[in-house]
């Protein structure tokens, strides 16, 4: 099949039918709200349902509802909305519900702007809502991308019994690029009749709960969520390495649209003989430590640069998993404002040494 070329919104709402979801509960919110027009027109030609909540509130107990039938179930929304989803996210999750959750991420804190950001990532990755529980975590950098982590998404909500949420923002959302549906292969929805509601005739009752009053029982679910925690990470790390002329002094660290930009400024530089690359987490959770590690604690490189569309969130995981074994230094945009690839040489120049930046001018 031949490229399509759709907004990035459009697109995520397509890759979710492609992959056999048919369920969409949500409640409008710049700058994701294409992902709802486009789907209210489309999933009843699919024989699918889209309801408009009252709310985020409302939308996101939807889902906590339909998941527990076993079904392919999604929602969307934006920074404040995702805030008001994070309680049910801490249910469906304690009640290893599989679905998908879309951040299409706008700028904050409170309403902000509905300008891009990734202001999220602490709330993504660290603190979705109340307890201990983890999303699994993807975050695309192009359309093209954000269909294939939307496909997977079920895949992978599925394989755990977890919620995967696709961490994007408004310039994914917004953009037009070019998709190739077909070139995502997606599993069959998995059979889920050995804990689904899908109604008790001629079997016992399956109860989907998240209260367990005894403490015990309430400490061995823990345990056996962080089990299922520890596996997610051993298997679902997913990076990039781009750019480098074979022995980078400094490594820049940024994800989704920072690390797009960053690509062109590393391409600005090799050309002119300085040596930088790029390291790219493509799932947020589990962060890619092990490969961010060997990468970074390579001899020749000397330094380190988060390039973030926010004050400054995944720069604490970048120095935890290097153990800030060398300088981590920082450069971000806020308020919607997406850096240029320009701003970022220029951050560059300004970090390594004089005589490394003067190189082939």
């Amino acid at each position: 099949m031949a490229k399509k070329l759709m907004k990035g919104n459009e697109a995520i709402g397509e890759a979710a039918i492609r992959a056999g979801s048919k369920y969409y509960f949500a409640y409008p919110i710049t700058p994701q709200t294409e992902v709802a027009e486009y789907l209210a027109r489309r999933l009843p030609e699919v024989d699918g349902v889209f309801l408009q909540a009252e709310s985020e509130l409302g939308a996101s107990n939807m889902i906590f509802g339909a998941a527990s039938s076993g079904k392919r179930v999604f929602t969307s929304s934006s920074s404040p909305g995702i805030s008001l989803m994070s309680e049910a996210l801490s249910y469906i999750t304690c009640a290893e519900l599989p679905c998908v959750f879309i951040n299409v991420c706008r700028a904050g804190p409170g309403l902000g702007g509905i300008l891009p950001s990734q202001g999220d990532y602490m709330q993504a990755t660290h603190a979705s809502g109340h307890g201990d529980f983890h999303l699994l975590v993807l975050a695309p950098s192009t359309v093209q991308e954000a269909v294939e982590h939307m496909m997977q998404a079920f895949d992978l909500a599925d394989k755990y019994r977890n919620p995967v949420m696709i961490f994007a923002d408004g310039l994914i959302g917004q953009m037009m690029e070019p998709v190739d549906f077909d070139a995502v292969k997606v599993g069959k929805p998995a059979d889920h009749s050995d804990w689904a509601t899908t109604g008790a005739k001629g079997r016992a009752p399956h109860i989907v709960k998240t209260l367990y009053l005894n403490p015990l029982d309430n400490e061995k679910h823990n345990h056996h969520l962080a089990e299922k925690y520890a596996r997610m990470d051993k298997a679902e790390q997913r990076s990039e390495m781009y750019g480098g002329l074979g022995k980078p002094e400094l490594l820049i660290t940024a994800f989704g649209t920072s690390a797009r930009v960053c690509k062109t400024a590393v391409d600005m530089l090799n050309a002119e003989g300085i040596d930088v690359a790029l390291f790219r987490p493509i799932s947020l959770y589990p962060f890619p430590k092990v490969a961010l590690a060997k990468e970074a604690g390579k001899a020749h490189v000397k330094q380190l640069l988060s390039v973030e569309m926010s004050s400054g969130q995944m720069i604490e995981d970048v120095r935890l998993y290097t153990k800030d074994a060398k300088p981590v230094h920082f450069f971000g945009r806020h308020g919607g404002i997406v850096p240029s690839p320009e701003e970022v040489v220029d951050a560059i120049r300004k970090i390594l040494p004089k005589k490394k930046a003067a190189a082939k001018k």
